[in-house]
């Protein structure tokens, strides 16, 4: 236990130092005055910041929807999530899944109050925020951030602890890539690493800006635009996390089921879900959960937040038959294990597109997630030759790159969509062209795709050579419950 602790801290303590000389070298200087300009999730009326003039008072029943939406998305990572993962894995391994989850949660929580929430969603440059929030300097209970809408805010508090949920799913989601066989050490170091180097810079750069309260004019809206975050500027819509969230994670993961490498007795021997009744519940939190998700994005309990939600409900029940009508078509039954997983691809899916599409768009998107992921855990998976424990990239980047593309053409108001949001007009654009966002849709996915594969393949390799990345055979063979937390879930 104490080499493991030593080998944690000397770990954390390596990731930490190379975080703070990235943080120095690219973001600004502490300014005069601290600019909390926060941002929401990217809309056509997308991430809002706190103003510039504040605003007076907050209203309080957006105040209160947004507490209940982070709660329901801290619900669907514990225990929805764990429970998901944790029936997927054989019975020796499901402890140490819920584990993960519970640490990765709570050390990635703190983070983003020690730095993450600043260089996310504070005004720096175009690829990562600056530092005017660091261990949350001068946020106060009075300090407030703007929505989507001129004028309504909500208590600053309420946005960072909503945005910090987001963070700590996102690199929980990564874990089932490589689970039963990765150190635990391992996984919380390149958790350190990962969410520094690749959650914050691409969270910034898809939803940062400085907000709409001071667009007046087409010269103050252009002003406002060089301020945002890179991918922001170039007009990519994901309205809740199909870049930052589902295709970050899944990228991070695939890199790290090639590099840790396939389990022992892959391909020949039975590695089949131990409990389908935990999965099935895990999922059913994760649909629950994942109202606040994408509904809570839209940051008020307004028409937008109404169609985010039926979106979310419609599109993940299109899924689930979309994915269990194929299936039964394919292996001539259909099953609980399919169906749960087609629900979690719906709910990845429609992420991006929640808020931007129409619902018989969002019934359109869920129905191709469902075949397009069953695909993506059968036969793209055997393409690559990974051992993607859990499908978390066939799930979560099939299913996230899909809802990404396809809210480039689902957003059109020709096709029911909402179309682009013009603030100096306070009214939807009259000229939408498909090809034109379906470009700067690819632009996103690429970035991300790009982004996160570089850091986490360099992150994999360090803590290789560092402390190495895999547990010994003999402990893989007895189950990770007890060979790194000495206990078990159930009494033979």
């Amino acid at each position: 236990m104490l080499t493991w602790m030593k080998n944690l801290l000397a770990g954390g303590a390596m990731a930490l130092a190379i975080g703070a000389t990235g943080v120095m070298v690219s973001a600004p200087a502490f300014a005069d005055e601290a600019k909390p300009a926060v941002s929401a999730p990217a809309a056509a009326s997308a991430a809002a910041a706190a103003p510039a003039a504040p605003v007076a008072t907050v209203n309080k029943g957006d105040t209160a929807w947004m507490l209940i939406s982070t709660a329901l998305v801290l619900l669907m990572t514990l225990p929805g999530l764990a429970l998901f993962y944790g029936g997927l894995t054989r019975s020796k391994n499901i402890l140490s899944i819920c584990m993960q989850c519970f640490m990765v949660f709570s050390l990635i929580t703190v983070l983003w109050v020690f730095y993450g929430y600043s260089l996310a969603f504070t005004e720096g440059g175009a690829f990562i925020g600056g530092l005017d929030r660091l261990f949350l300097a001068g946020l106060t209970p009075d300090s407030i951030a703007a929505t989507f809408s001129k004028g309504v805010g909500i208590p600053e508090y309420v946005f960072m602890a909503f945005q910090a949920v987001f963070a700590t799913i996102t690199c929980c989601l990564i874990i089932g890539s490589f689970a039963e066989r990765a150190k635990f050490s391992a996984i919380l170091i390149f958790m350190v690493i990962w969410f520094t180097f690749s959650y914050l810079p691409i969270a910034h750069m898809v939803w940062f800006w400085p907000g709409p309260d001071d667009i007046k004019d087409a010269a103050s809206l252009e002003a406002i635009t060089a301020r945002a975050g890179w991918l922001w500027q170039k007009g990519v819509l994901d309205f809740a996390g199909g870049t930052v969230v589902h295709i970050n994670a899944a990228i991070a993961g695939l890199v790290g089921s090639f590099v840790i490498g396939k389990r022992i007795g892959y391909g020949k021997e039975a590695m089949k879900p131990h409990n389908l009744v935990y999965v099935m519940t895990g999922a059913a939190l994760l649909w629950f959960g994942w109202f606040g998700f994408n509904a809570g994005s839209a940051l008020e309990a307004n028409g937008s937040a109404a169609l985010a939600f039926v979106n979310t409900y419609v599109a993940t029940a299109a899924a689930v038959l979309g994915w269990s009508f194929a299936e039964w078509i394919l292996k001539g039954k259909p099953s609980m294990l399919g169906a749960a997983s087609g629900c979690v691809a719906g709910l990845v899916a429609i992420t991006p597109a929640a808020g931007f599409v129409g619902p018989m768009g969002a019934i359109a998107i869920g129905l191709f997630a469902g075949v397009i992921c069953l695909w993506g855990v059968t036969g793209l998976k055997k393409m690559l030759g990974s051992d993607d424990t859990l499908d978390v990239f066939g799930v979560h980047g099939v299913g996230g790159i899909s809802g990404a593309l396809l809210t480039g053409i689902f957003a059109d108001p020709a096709l029911g969509g909402t179309g682009i949001w013009d603030y100096v007009t306070n009214a939807a654009a009259p000229d939408y062209s498909i090809a034109s966002q379906m470009w700067i849709q690819a632009q996103g996915v690429i970035t991300t795709v790009i982004w996160s594969g570089v850091v986490s393949f360099i992150a994999f390799k360090l803590i290789d050579m560092v402390i190495g990345l895999r547990v010994k055979e003999e402990e893989e063979r007895e189950g990770l419950d007890i060979s790194s937390h000495g206990e078990t879930a159930y009494e033979s």
